[in-house]
């Protein structure tokens, strides 16, 4: 059988590593762009089979390189965002400039299909730049490529994310947790095992021009998550609701770390509930169900935060209130 090309953008991350494992298990051949081809190498050529994965090095958005990369590949996959910034535009850089860019020579090579990840419950949050810029984005992406199909997940988790790990390491040496807007906001987190085969079926199937929601099982507070969590690793901690001055304080202080915990833009997105919207299909439309339990599925690798780690005894403290 002959193998399918597609070109890659944002290996790296979970769900890129995830998704190579996916689709060269079922005979597709993917061009994975990279900034640092050395630092990426020992990351990425152990997710796939021999043969069916390339690396490309791209420092910058070459618009000349990344042509020539689209006129060999089938099938385009942007999966590169950011969630805040190290200087000023780059959410427009990243979130608009780019997929326009990569839009427009999709159509120029008039591939099968350009797929580009967003993200869900942005379409309220006008004062959040990283809202804005997903949404100008995906607006151009409409505008100059017919066939493409925009993926917009809710919150994204597994041992490889930034969300639950993060938090397992806060709840873990931190004695009080903030709650912003009271955690009432809703999230339907999905597993990126979920959210590939997600992916993967869109690839594989005879879909464009599509808009899609990508939902998890369940719909969860913040503060849901946050005891879920805390039960997962065996910890008794006080969650004290933040008024939003106080919490306005608290982002300006915390967006100043090096990798930080919390932004001003993101306290404002935090206002929005991150849950199918009914403006658009949802994968449980399509008939993709995303079966993974939160609670169960952090079970798995929150171990990594108890006291004992991996072989210990859990004391089945569960957090109710």
């Amino acid at each position: 059988m002959k193998k399918k090309e597609i070109l890659l953008f944002g290996a790296t991350g979970q769900i890129g590593r995830n998704l190579i494992r996916r689709l060269t298990k079922n005979n597709y051949k993917i061009t994975a762009v990279t900034r640092n081809i050395h630092r990426a190498g020992y990351i990425l050529k152990t997710q796939a089979n021999p043969g069916y994965l390339e690396l490309k090095e791209l420092r910058n958005f070459d618009i000349n390189k990344i042509d020539e990369l689209m006129g060999s590949c089938s099938i385009c996959v942007n999966l590169i965002g950011i969630l805040y910034e190290k200087r000023n535009q780059e959410f427009n850089i990243i979130h608009k400039d780019f997929p326009n860019m990569l839009s427009q020579l999709a159509k120029k090579n008039n591939i099968q299909k350009f797929i580009h990840l967003s993200s869900l419950g942005i379409e309220q949050a006008i004062n959040s730049k990283y809202a804005m810029s997903k949404l100008q984005g995906e607006k151009k992406i409409k505008e100059n490529f017919k066939k493409s199909i925009i993926i917009k997940p809710s919150v994204v988790y597994s041992v490889d994310d930034n969300f639950t790990t993060n938090f397992m390491m806060l709840l873990n040496r931190l004695p009080i947790m903030p709650l912003y807007y009271n955690g009432k906001t809703k999230f339907t987190p999905i597993h990126v095992s979920d959210l590939v085969n997600i992916i993967f079926t869109i690839i594989d199937g005879k879909y464009e021009n599509l808009v899609l929601e990508c939902i998890g099982p369940e719909i969860l507070t913040f503060k849901q998550i946050i005891k879920s969590i805390l039960n997962s690793i065996n910890k008794k901690r006080i969650l004290i609701p933040l008024p939003y001055p106080l919490a306005k304080i608290s982002a300006k202080i915390l967006q100043l770390l090096p990798r930080p915990l919390l932004t001003e833009d993101q306290l404002e997105l935090l206002k929005y509930d991150n849950i199918k919207t009914g403006k658009y299909k949802t994968n449980l439309d399509l008939g993709i169900q995303s079966n993974k339990k939160f609670r169960i599925e952090i079970d798995k690798y929150s171990y990594n935060w108890t006291i004992g780690g991996q072989y210990s005894k859990k004391n089945n403290i569960e957090i109710t209130k």
